[in-house]
């Protein structure tokens, strides 16, 4: 089935996506695009996980769009409130007019000739074909068809009830329930506090522990800042506050890894009850910030423990057994509910194959430029936030990188764009993973996700005030990156000191 011709083509109409169409549309006027996205509702992460609790684990005054400022009292916010909020968005500046909903982008294959990507889609009606002239991928890294799932020994047995959190069935009733929590990440440390009161017992089952930080539900600072300043500049205070305090806070946590996490360490052990100790349950076996910190909203984690309706075990698994679990140690876990906790999945590019002059490319050997572009592959951008601080910040500073990119390409009578990394480049020989955590969704995808070098622009740098200043004051026409013009038959570098696209990957 025939599709249609864009300037720009969005995948994903989740938060990332949303922001980008925002951008587009205000800050690159005239330019036709359209939204494909693969589920029938817009929000992404927001509308796919339903499990109780569900969450930001960011601060929603640097999640939330700079462009639209978040007004409820929370700082750390629900899943409901998020989804709400990007929808209002959505419906607000007509964005939610340009999205192809049930539209599963399966390939994308790149013509220097035409300077156009062809777009192959999966959707209700049937395969539908679309071109454009930027593609811009805003679907994250997550597997949206399911979560990383661990079969355990004897899991047959059980007679209980075992969930995975991306699969929560609406239906689940655990109340005055023993539910087991398999895994100590950010999912689980949401979910417990949010069963605890309904269930009989919540109890954390973890192999190893996290680093947990206690904070504040709701941010007094930014009650008083907005009951005095217009809600845009009182909007902006609090994100410049916040970006601020959370990016000198990580990089202390790099830099002084010891003291900083026997400082997490003390702060944990003075909220839990004298009957669970901090050792062994909440010291890691890393540093602070080698994985994603938990944030527990007002502590409500503690407050659980300390009532008696929630525990925590730091123990392997043998096996499941027809009530429970049995652990190495020799104790068996009482179950009526097994929730499996035990992560996400990640992907690349959505899952989509991605071909230049007819080349598959292999997301592995890639190269990232800036953390959005890659190395060989010409017009498209990818939309990442950060590991270490609010989504939205670079997502949004990407977006906004993207519209500069395609107005000056307007300018100048650009027709293709993209980053070539030398063979001789320096930051080759420094190659490193994109993102450097040692979580294990991170590790088992570590070969298969895109590579950055060791120097600028390939070093995917964790800094919103550094990126402010790379993407939004830096030139556009740094050596690494090269213009051209479609002749309809070939493609012509902009200028003879600026060799022609390269067609594969790096």
């Amino acid at each position: 089935m025939a599709g249609q011709h864009v300037d720009v083509l969005i995948v994903g109409a989740g938060l990332s996506g949303i922001g980008a169409a925002y951008r587009i549309k205000t800050q690159s006027p005239g330019r036709t695009y359209a939204v494909l996205e693969a589920r029938d509702a817009i929000g992404g992460t927001w509308d796919l996980f339903r499990y109780p609790g569900i969450r930001s684990d960011s601060d929603m005054f640097t999640l939330s769009y700079p462009f639209r400022p978040w007004t409820e009292s929370t700082s750390i916010a629900s899943g409901e409130s998020i989804l709400r909020y990007i929808r209002e968005t959505a419906a607000e500046f007509g964005i939610d007019e340009e999205i192809r909903f049930g539209h599963r982008v399966v390939s994308a294959s790149w013509s220097s000739e035409d300077a156009l990507w062809t777009v192959e889609a999966t959707s209700a009606a049937g395969p539908v074909t679309f071109t454009c002239s930027f593609l811009y991928m805003c679907s994250g890294y997550y597997s949206y068809t399911g979560g990383h799932a661990v079969t355990f020994p004897g899991q047959e047995k059980f007679t209980g009830t075992v969930v995975h959190p991306q699969e929560w069935p609406a239906d689940l009733d655990y109340k005055d329930k023993k539910v087991v929590v398999i895994g100590s990440g950010a999912t689980a440390i949401t979910l417990i506090p949010s069963m605890a009161d309904d269930a009989a017992k919540v109890t954390m089952l973890q192999r190893s522990p996290s680093y947990v930080v206690s904070q504040p539900g709701k941010d007094p600072f930014a009650d008083g800042v907005r009951s005095l300043l217009p809600a845009g500049v009182a909007h902006q205070v609090l994100r410049t506050k916040n970006v601020l305090m959370t990016t000198a806070f990580y990089q202390a946590c790099r830099r002084w890894p010891k003291p900083l996490g026997a400082v997490l360490r003390k702060r944990v052990a003075g909220a839990l009850p004298a009957d669970i100790p901090a050792d062994p349950h909440f010291v890691p076996s890393y540093d602070p910030w080698d994985q994603r910190l938990c944030v527990v909203p007002d502590g409500d984690l503690f407050t659980a423990m300390r009532k008696g309706k929630a525990d925590v075990v730091t123990d392997r698994i043998r096996s499941f057994t027809e009530k429970g679990i049995a652990l190495e140690s020799g104790r068996e876990l009482d179950a009526d509910i097994i929730v499996t906790a035990t992560g996400l999945k990640m992907v690349t590019f959505g899952q989509m194959e991605i071909s230049v002059d007819g080349k598959v490319v292999d997301p592995g050997s890639l190269y990232v430029y800036k953390g959005m572009m890659f190395g060989g592959v010409p017009n498209l951008a990818w939309c990442i936030g950060y590991i270490n601080n609010s989504w939205t910040l670079r997502a949004d500073l990407v977006s906004q990188y993207v519209t500069r990119l395609l107005n000056h390409m307007s300018a100048h009578g650009f027709t293709t764009v993209g980053p070539v990394m030398d063979a001789d480049d320096p930051a080759r020989s420094q190659s490193q993973p994109f993102m450097n955590l040692t979580s294990g969704y991170v590790q088992r995808m570590i070969d298969k996700l895109p590579k950055q070098g060791g120097t600028r622009p390939w070093l995917a740098r964790q800094n919103y005030l550094l990126d402010v200043v790379d993407m939004k004051l830096r030139r556009l026409d740094d050596p690494a990156m090269r213009f051209g013009r479609a002749t309809g038959r070939r493609t012509v570098p902009a200028s003879p000191a600026e060799p022609e696209p390269v067609a594969v990957a790096s």
